[in-house]
């Protein structure tokens, strides 16, 4: 079991760290929203079923979850997700310079597995304090600090604590098709991209994320099969180099 931080979310300091909850005002919102509803199907006498119709389609525009709200709720809520992916490396012209594809486990806070399975093998595995990069064509290992790694590493991105806006700046960007998106920059400038976009849909599952690098290039991930709070190995966030293999530490 994940245990949060003792946090007051009356406090104008802690208020932002606290997960999205539904105000007394936005219950007020939807009383005097339906009052007045009822009164435009009296002025205008419209049938039952396209009154039924009309209100659920209001009714939806003003309740649907934002982009940062479900980004906050994801952040929070979701203490393990498994996902497989398909990732596509974008140029500067959005032509396609390179794909691959695998899957993907995290338990917060920092601890990851991510697994390239085409074209190449790959596997990234975060176990709360380092990161370790193996490439097995090269017979590899490349090991870096949690903390460092987090501005060139989504799945350190994604794995974080639920404190988001202490390394990034968030913007609603807003609901494109059924996904809703937010934009996060980091507000470093040692980061290896410059922002970051991520798309839920409307039931607040992550879908896409896109990682924008200061050159240009866009890396666009797109998630399938999510799996939210599934008990996970500790095994899986655990990695020994293999013997003869070369270790790197940056």
């Amino acid at each position: 079991m994940l245990l949060l931080p003792d946090i007051d979310c009356g406090t104008s300091r802690d208020a932002l760290n606290c997960p999205p909850k539904r105000s007394g005002l936005f219950i007020i919102t939807v009383i005097l929203f339906f009052a007045w509803f009822q009164s435009i199907v009296k002025i205008m006498k419209l049938s039952e079923k396209f009154c039924v119709f009309l209100f659920l389609l209001l009714f939806t525009s003003i309740t649907h979850a934002t982009g940062i709200g479900s980004l906050k709720s994801f952040m929070w809520n979701a203490h393990t997700v498994r996902a497989d992916f398909s990732q596509t490396v974008l140029d500067k012209s959005r032509r396609i310079v390179q794909t691959a594809s695998g899957a993907m486990q995290f338990e917060r806070p920092g601890k990851f597995r991510w697994i390239y399975e085409k074209p190449y093998e790959q596997l990234i595995v975060g176990d709360g304090e380092r990161i370790w990069f193996y490439d097995r064509d090269l017979a590899q290992v490349t090991v870096r600090k949690l903390d460092a790694a987090i501005g060139s590493s989504p799945a350190a991105l994604l794995a974080g604590n639920n404190d988001i806006e202490k390394n990034f700046h968030l913007l609603e960007v807003g609901l494109q098709g059924n996904i809703e998106w937010v934009e996060a920059t980091p507000k470093t400038r040692e980061s290896t991209f410059e922002r970051v976009l991520l798309g839920f849909t409307l039931e607040g599952i992550l879908r896409v994320m896109e990682l924008h690098d200061n050159f240009g290039q866009a890396t666009v991930f797109e998630f399938s099969g999510v799996e939210q709070n599934r008990k996970l190995p500790p095994e899986l966030f655990k990695f020994h180099p293999p013997a003869g293999v070369d270790v790197i530490s940056e």
